[in-house]
């Protein structure tokens, strides 16, 4: 009797020590997410709610849903949202498209294939704001891009000062920089596949295709569903490139939401209708969200 309980103890004081530890890894992400994401969000809706002088040393006024009325009334605010909408329809099938073609050639053991994983992923470790310097450059009028499209007798394009190309350019901006960091995550999801599967695929008869899609993007549901999520998310806040190029234009065409959001809190100083924006930003990332889980998460308790 005493040695089993002895054994409870211990088995008691090993479970108490990983909780701790536990605890002591996720403390410092659970405090920056609460201090940096949770406290914010909760601090936009209730700026949302409120109205008052910027300035002022009198107590914002609460005016419950009228900024959001005035908000939704303006015509500026509604271009934003379609023109990310827009941007965010175009530019996360690209991304995670190329991401599961280049994640699958690399797994194929291609000659070479750790050089070429380095160099896709090098343009995510690069901070975002070089990257998007580079690239200003690159397609400035007279920069190296139209210089090559010259040579091939292709007129020069405007590119970021075009009003129909902008989407366009910081597209293929996003997509420098995110394509090979979340081919990173899909490499790893597809290297976990068990190799029983393609074996059994392979006896079965099932030629490339086949087993891609009867075998491979099933088992890469979960890694997919977290790049498609992740990367929903990361471009509907997409600011730097937008702030550093753009500034919203040419008439209004790059204005996508969360640049709009600091233009209006920081350059007409109203962090009322900006937090209005800002909750309404969530509520579109949230509704995206629950939309790809019943997707793509549906059957994940079949599996």
């Amino acid at each position: 009797m005493s040695t089993t309980m002895q054994r409870a103890q211990r088995h008691t004081s090993v479970a108490r020590r990983n909780t701790l530890a536990a605890i002591a890894f996720l403390a410092p992400t659970a405090i920056l997410i609460i201090v940096l994401r949770i406290v914010p969000a909760i601090s936009a809706v209730r700026d949302s709610t409120h109205s008052g002088l910027p300035g002022s040393l009198a107590e914002p006024e609460f005016v419950g849903f009228d900024v959001f009325a005035r908000l939704f009334a303006s015509d500026s605010f509604w271009q934003s949202v379609r023109q990310t909408l827009f941007f965010n329809v175009l530019v996360n099938p690209i991304q995670i498209f190329l991401a599961l073609v280049l994640a699958v050639l690399l797994t194929r053991n291609l000659p070479a294939s750790g050089l070429w994983r380095t160099l896709i992923f090098l343009p995510s470790a690069v901070p975002l704001a070089g990257s998007t310097i580079v690239w200003g450059i690159a397609l400035r009028p007279d920069g190296p891009v139209n210089g090559m499209l010259e040579l091939l007798d292709i007129p020069r394009q405007p590119w970021f000062t075009s009003p129909d190309q902008v989407i366009l350019a910081l597209i293929v901006l996003a997509s420098w920089i995110g394509i090979g960091y979340w081919m990173m995550f899909l490499i790893a999801g597809l290297n976990d596949i068990p190799t029983v599967y393609y074996e059994a695929a392979r006896i079965d008869g099932a030629g490339a295709l086949r087993t891609f899609f009867s075998v491979t993007l099933p088992m890469l549901r979960r890694p997919l569903l977290f790049v498609l999520v992740a990367d929903t998310v990361a471009n509907f806040v997409l600011f730097a490139p937008i702030q550093i190029l753009t500034n919203g234009g040419p008439e209004k065409q790059s204005n996508l939401l969360m640049y709009d959001i600091f233009h209006t809190s920081y350059e007409l100083s109203d962090p009322y209708t900006a937090s209005a924006e800002l909750v309404v930003l969530l509520l579109i990332m949230i509704a995206i969200v629950v939309v790809q889980f019943r997707l793509l998460g549906s059957s994940d308790g079949e599996e």
